[in-house]
């Protein structure tokens, strides 16, 4: 029998299809599988994004906080509920040496707070930062001008607003006893007064969704244990190293929540050092919230000097370290101490 003769040419073409399907299989398996079927638009790279969560506060949240007034006085501090609800609290000195709570709330559930106390006008100058609406039962007659004026959007339960109502169970004197529910408040600011419940600028802090290590700064210092007295009330915060959080002692009383005994524990610790000068009247402190000052940055058992510095009544304060970089903090609950330059800070 005779070899039939194979025509090269017919033999090259035949090579050249085969490896043409193999190219476009293999771009096929690259579109589809590597790159989830998708065709990259031509001179943009495809990227894979992760979005990292704060979990203490919706940082992209539109809701608008309720800053609410709450009692601080010591014998009420044994009733105070619902602060582990918040993501934010500042305690803020006021006349004879005491000091009070401003406690901020977002996106929470409906929560029970209490006790409710008056407005001190210093007060606005830190809802301002969070563009929240300020809450309170009773105010100084400073507080009571500027919140008259409309500078702010409130809910005063002085004069029946917010659905707020008296509760007794440790038998104290009246000025102790106001309570609210937070959805109440919110519908009532809504409904009522016609308030927007939504902003664009709500939040004050610069969270890492990672715990911030201070231990690596060369200006940081141990801070197992925080003393930071105002007069009337001396607040010492503890470092629990299991949990990674702050419990608050307040006159050597471990404080926990009158309803659900939960211990109130911070995650941040942030001291504000500021100078103050009395009101015309004699009697009310007035907060100089403007300006520039130190203190320090507490997280994770460490300490680090920082700066602050806030423009006008209404600017954001902004915190930084002292080598002027922002500063970060932990993803968790921030107790902002404000602590007037004459007292002093110890941390061990």
């Amino acid at each position: 029998m005779k070899k039939r003769k194979i025509n090269k040419r017919k033999l090259f073409t035949l090579i050249l299809i085969l490896l043409l399907v193999i190219a476009l299989g293999v771009y096929g398996v690259y579109n589809f599988v590597l790159k989830g079927g998708e065709k990259t638009p031509k001179g943009k790279k495809l990227e894979a994004k992760i979005e990292a969560k704060v979990d203490i506060v919706d940082v992209n949240s539109k809701t608008r906080p309720l800053a609410i007034s709450i009692n601080n006085t010591p014998v009420a501090v044994k009733v105070q509920t619902g602060l582990n609800k918040a993501y934010l609290l500042y305690e803020i000195p006021t006349e004879g040496y005491t000091a009070r709570l401003i406690a901020f709330f977002k996106d929470e559930e409906d929560t029970k707070i209490g006790t409710i106390r008056s407005a001190r006008h210093n007060m606005l100058d830190y809802a301002y930062e969070s563009d929240a609406i300020f809450v309170a039962f009773g105010w100084s007659h400073y507080a009571k001008d500027d919140m008259q004026k409309k500078i702010i959007d409130y809910v005063q339960g002085i004069v029946g607003e917010g659905g707020m109502w008296r509760d007794n169970p440790a038998h104290l004197d009246s000025e102790h006893t106001v309570y609210l529910q937070t959805q109440k408040v919110r519908d009532y600011a809504k409904d009522k007064k016609g308030y927007s419940l939504e902003s664009d600028d709500t939040i004050l802090l610069n969270y890492n969704v990672v715990d911030v290590d201070l231990s690596t700064r060369k200006d940081a210092i141990p801070a197992n244990k925080v003393k930071i007295p105002y007069g009337s009330v001396t607040n010492v915060f503890e470092y629990n190293s299991d949990t990674g959080m702050y419990t608050r002692i307040v006159n050597d009383r471990r404080t926990t929540d009158y309803y659900t005994g939960e211990e109130f524990t911070t995650k941040n610790i942030i001291v504000q050092k500021i100078t103050y000068n009395r009101t015309d009247d004699g009697y009310y402190w007035n907060l100089h919230t403007t300006g520039s000052g130190d203190g320090y940055y507490i997280t994770n058992g460490y300490a680090v000097p920082i700066q602050w510095s806030k423009k006008d009544r209404k600017a954001k304060t902004k915190f930084t370290y002292a080598d002027g970089d922002e500063l970060e903090v932990s993803d968790g609950r921030t107790y902002i101490e404000v602590q007037i330059t004459d007292k002093s800070t110890t941390i061990e």
